[in-house]
């Protein structure tokens, strides 16, 4: 039989994640995968915790794998994960968040050509093992992605122990796909949304570093800014702070103007329901909801942290708010809820930013690059 080389098949990429559940990083690797698969790389996507929501359809396109239980010696020998690489026999094995190290060991141990790790945050403030474990993970990586230049200065000094493996590809979004709503009235219909209500949004994980509870107390120091319906905020997503939020809410005394949504299917529909999109979180990589949301026009106000003010660039600063900082947090959501025309050149200047600096055909092409360059380096090293 015909021994097979690599020149002469698709490039094959196997991506290694906790699982598909709804949240920044997994809508990265779902729109990375279909993406690269349009340009003709093979891309098998590996779980290590279980599948979620994001694998619905990408099983057309791309091997899906399911590790098999692992011991808590894992970190030492993963041998489940060891076994699935080895069959797939993959060029760039490219791990995220939370399974650095075992997918790093897993692809020396089955003896791939380039190992790749995307960081997409890191917990503030991180604690000292993993520093340590990560740095470890580091030493055996071939190049390190940071989402964000702040992120990467954070893992420059306190993470990676080769800088020079590590380099920034930001986040991108499908511009075509995301497009301000041409006529949100209907939408907002369906959510039972009062005629004229002023609607605060937000899509992300109900967790700590998300910060959930700084949106409900500013919202209650907010009150209702204006004549006419009071507003409402929408939490789209969910997570194990959903609980003790909606106590938060009802203590607050804004229970009935607070909707919990949960996920949704096509959750990205729900930006044309919001009049202005909000962040408040404690740390950020490349927020891909803040991109979505101004890739479809709408006023955005974030806290100032990570990557958030690279995004919203020169033009949209003020649109960046202390951590923290409720008072101010409500001060900004009244300036753009009272001021109709003032939060609609806010959304245009979004859409026109994130067109310009952020399109996820930027991204992919910058991956398949980094890809290429990888193996052309371990194939002159073995020559």
């Amino acid at each position: 039989m015909p021994v097979v080389t690599r020149a002469a098949r698709p490039l094959r990429v196997a991506y290694v994640i906790p699982g598909l559940h709804y949240g920044g990083m997994e809508r990265v690797l779902h729109d990375l995968t279909r993406a690269l698969h349009s340009r003709g790389v093979e891309v098998h996507i590996v779980v290590v915790e279980g599948f979620g929501r994001f694998a619905d359809g990408l099983g057309e396109i791309a091997g899906l794998h399911q590790v098999p239980p692992m011991s808590r010696l894992s970190l030492l020998y993963p041998g489940p994960l060891v076994g699935v690489l080895r069959r797939i026999a993959p060029d760039v094995v490219h791990s995220h968040a939370g399974v650095w190290f075992k997918a790093r060991r897993a692809a020396r141990l089955a003896g791939v050509s380039a190992v790749v790790h995307t960081e997409h945050g890191r917990r503030v403030p991180d604690r000292l093992s993993d520093r340590l474990i990560d740095n470890l993970a580091s030493r055996s990586t071939d190049a390190v992605i940071a989402v964000s230049e702040a992120l990467a200065e954070v893992l420059r000094r306190r993470v990676v122990h080769d800088p020079s493996r590590l380099q920034v590809i930001i986040n991108g979004v499908d511009v075509d796909r995301l497009r301000p709503a041409s006529d949100p009235a209907p939408l907002r219909r369906g959510l039972g949304i009062p005629d004229g209500a002023p609607v605060i949004g937000s899509i992300g994980r109900l967790e700590p570093v998300k910060n959930y509870g700084l949106a409900l107390r500013a919202f209650a120091r907010l009150g209702e800014p204006g004549p006419g319906p009071a507003p409402l905020l929408l939490l789209v997503g969910d997570g194990s702070e959903r609980g003790m939020l909606e106590a938060l809410a009802r203590a607050l005394g804004i229970a009935g103007r607070v909707r919990f949504l949960g996920w949704r299917d096509e959750v990205e529909r729900l930006y044309g329901a919001f009049d202005v999109f909000t962040l408040t979180s404690r740390s950020e990589g490349t927020s891909i909801s803040l991109l979505e949301a101004m890739s479809c026009g709408v006023c955005p106000v974030v806290t100032d942290v990570g990557g958030n003010r690279a995004v919203l660039g020169p033009d949209l600063a003020d649109h960046a708010v202390p951590p923290g900082d409720e008072a101010a947090l409500a001060g900004a959501w009244r300036t753009y809820l009272l001021e109709p025309e003032l939060r609609r050149r806010a959304g245009r200047r979004a859409r026109a930013r994130v067109e310009r600096e952020f399109s996820l055909q930027a991204m992919v092409e910058k991956h398949a690059t980094l890809y290429r360059a990888l193996l052309a380096g371990s194939d002159a090293r073995r020559t």
